[in-house]
């Protein structure tokens, strides 16, 4: 899941796309811009980093084991 956007980042990214449309982006916004892009990809880093699991859930038993208690039947 992502984070929420506040109002403010969400009417900054819609006034960069209309200045980049138009040519009119200045190199101060485009940084600003960048700064902005990158911080949110490093948070969404390291939230899928914090999210993935670290070990199984259960042992999975391998298919020679599941095949030797065939044979005690």
């Amino acid at each position: 899941m992502s984070s929420p956007i506040s109002a403010e980042l969400q009417a900054k990214i819609s006034d960069w796309r209309l200045k980049a449309a138009a040519g009119t982006l200045s190199l101060d916004e485009m940084r600003e811009a960048i700064k902005y892009l990158r911080a949110g990809r490093v948070q969404a880093a390291v939230a899928s980093a914090a999210s993935k699991r670290k070990t199984a859930i259960a042992v999975i038993p391998s298919a020679d084991d599941m095949l030797a208690d065939l044979g005690d039947m």
